[in-house]
């Protein structure tokens, strides 16, 4: 019998029995992980699945960021846009048909009087009202007056109460006067045929005869029927003349519905209208 080989295989258990023992009073276990049959480590299997996640949220919370930031400054570059150089201005009344309809958004050029020009017969312009139509400017809400202002200047909620629409009949100097024997409204002495007025209507119903002060502006609407505007404040302090720098800026164009899309037609109707003389007399 080969008591050496009972040594050694004896020897062999014991060792066994020990490392068993150590691993059970550990907690541990020590046995090597399976390897794939190629040799090389699978990465999915590898990877932390939190942490693959979390990167997964990472991306889709930067993209989600991202996005925000991106629509955020769209807005404060259309706001400025609107502030500075071209307003969108929803028309809430049929005070300027034919030209201009209930539900037009029209594009107001805020640069047209900016470099020293001033409003001339027959433009079509949006001003602030205050002070001439309007006496005081209506109490509001701070917030709801804000987020209003910012949908108007974006076209999409109607204009203050303090902003209008008209069209320059009288400028600074110029004698206006309705009617003559013909019932056509004359400046400085001269007929004027305004083929831009509703159809129907007479140039006005409310007889007038004024000069224009300096640095102001007479206005009327269209549809002279429907128009509230410088004839309905004659009486009033200003006498309904309009500041030319209460003027927001110019009517150009037509920018909604599409199939309204257009500059704003302007007329000829005012060429033959001489400058005024010294005392506004044509």
């Amino acid at each position: 019998m080969d008591t050496e080989a009972q040594h050694t295989e004896r020897d062999r258990s014991s060792a066994t029995e020990e490392r068993s023992r150590s691993v059970r009073i550990s907690g541990r276990d020590e046995r090597p992980p399976a390897e794939p049959a190629d040799g090389i480590a699978d990465p999915d299997e590898s990877a932390d699945p939190d942490e693959s996640r979390g990167r997964a949220d990472d991306g889709f919370g930067w993209s989600w960021r991202r996005t925000g930031v991106i629509g955020a400054v769209c807005v404060v570059f259309v706001l400025l846009l609107s502030h500075f150089v071209l307003q969108p201005f929803l028309i809430p009344s049929s005070s300027m048909e034919p030209t201009l309809r209930v539900g037009d958004r029209i594009l107001v050029n805020k640069l047209a009087y900016g470099f020293g020009d001033e409003p001339r017969r027959g433009d079509v312009v949006v001003f602030d009202g205050t002070g001439s139509f309007v006496r005081e400017p209506p109490e509001a809400n701070p917030v709801t007056g804000l987020l209003h202002g910012a949908a108007a200047a974006l076209g999409l909620a109607e204009p203050a109460e303090t902003d209008f629409v008209k069209r320059v009949v009288g400028v600074g100097g110029d004698r206006v006067v309705c009617c003559d024997k013909n019932g056509r409204l004359t400046v400085n002495g001269v007929p004027v045929e305004e083929w831009y007025v509703q159809l129907g209507d007479a140039p006005s119903k409310v007889p007038f005869d004024i000069v224009v002060p300096q640095g102001t502006l007479w206005v009327m609407g269209d549809h002279r029927s429907q128009s509230s505007d410088s004839r309905d404040h004659l009486g009033q302090p200003g006498g309904g003349m309009v500041p030319v720098e209460r003027v927001i800026g110019r009517a150009d164009w037509i920018g909604w519905p599409f199939g309204r899309w257009a500059a704003v037609q302007e007329t000829d109707a005012f060429d033959a209208v001489p400058a005024p003389s010294a005392g506004g007399h044509g």
